[in-house]
């Protein structure tokens, strides 16, 4: 099991850039899940990534770094693409643009596409650990591929405890869904929402206007069909809950019925219910629940994200064993 150190600590996150600078994994905390970090300069180490989540190859990864002109190093920013970076850097948006000619990150990082995805994290553990090591990073969520993303250190060690070199306690992530990613791959082309995330919508399209849908192949994270899934199947939209199904409530009124639940906001608060989603679906699944009943969400705000989590969660898949 790895080793967690209270991201308080400077001699943490000293030891953690040290970790990655010699190829180790890293687990740390951001704004929106936990990264599975590794140097993304390095593609030995971004491979071992792709084998602690079991993650499909052809899947991107993000780059994470300081700053913007950091983020310059690794990509070609049109007019657009920066004033997003300037209105929302740091923050959670992700932005996928052309790779500068000299971008360093790998390859595999990249899966092979001429873009590059790219974000600038709020969190203060994530901005000091990219700061100490001095090299961008390559963290998609700290977890085994298709499940549930972790907001806390406990939940990256229930699910990549054996496979990380470390772990930095940085509390429960304030945001809860990951980031929302924008694309910018054609020139002269309306950008495109890869992914819904911590980031509403409306808020990006004041800025750049209105947003066209992601179509064709994978270009970004959270594209595949099924994902963030729990071994639970999960009922959606549901007024409530069926014999043997546990509740993922939202809002004030909650079905008598119900013989467990838990309400990812009674106030019926968009950003309340973001952050409880992940820690939720595990706490329900950990109690070994076979089926979820899900009550509406809004789909306004973050509430896009939140039902993108809740349909990719509940898509047809592979049964997930249970860990």
């Amino acid at each position: 099991m790895a080793e967690i150190l209270d991201a308080k600590d400077p001699a943490a996150i000293a030891r953690a850039a040290h970790v990655l600078r010699a190829g180790g994994l890293v687990a740390f905390p951001t704004e929106t899940v936990y990264g599975l970090g590794a140097d993304a300069t390095n593609g030995e180490a971004v491979a071992r990534i792709y084998e602690a989540k079991g993650r499909p190859r052809f899947n991107p990864l993000i780059s994470h770094v300081p700053d913007f002109p950091a983020a310059c190093r690794l990509g070609r920013f049109e007019a657009r693409a920066e004033a997003l970076a300037e209105a929302f850097w740091p923050g959670p948006l992700t932005l996928v643009v052309p790779r500068a000619p000299a971008c360093p990150v790998a390859d595999l990082v990249t899966a092979g596409l001429d873009t590059v995805a790219i974000r600038v994290p709020a969190h203060p553990v994530a901005q000091a650990l990219l700061r100490a090591v001095d090299r961008p990073l390559a963290a998609p969520s700290a977890n085994p591929s298709g499940r549930v993303s972790p907001t806390t250190a406990a939940h990256v060690a229930d699910g990549l405890g054996d496979t990380v070199d470390l772990i930095l306690d940085g509390g429960p992530c304030t945001v809860g869904v990951e980031s929302t990613i924008v694309g910018f791959a054609e020139p002269g082309e309306p950008p495109r929402l890869l992914r819904p995330g911590g980031l509403p919508r409306a808020a990006i399209e004041e800025i750049v206007g209105e947003l066209r849908g992601h179509v064709g192949p994978i270009t970004a994270p959270g594209q595949l069909d099924s994902h963030y899934a729990p071994a639970a199947h999960l009922r959606l939209n549901a007024a409530g809950p069926r014999k043997g199904e546990a509740l993922l409530a939202f809002g004030p009124d909650v079905p008598r019925a119900a013989a467990r639940v838990l309400n990812l906001s009674p106030a019926g608060d968009l950003r309340e219910a973001a952050a409880n989603l992940f820690a939720f679906l595990r706490a329900l699944d950990a109690e070994g629940h076979a089926r979820i009943a899900v009550m509406p969400v809004p789909n306004v705000g973050l509430g896009e994200a939140i039902n993108d989590r809740l349909a990719r969660a509940a898509a047809p898949r592979t049964q997930l064993p249970r860990t």
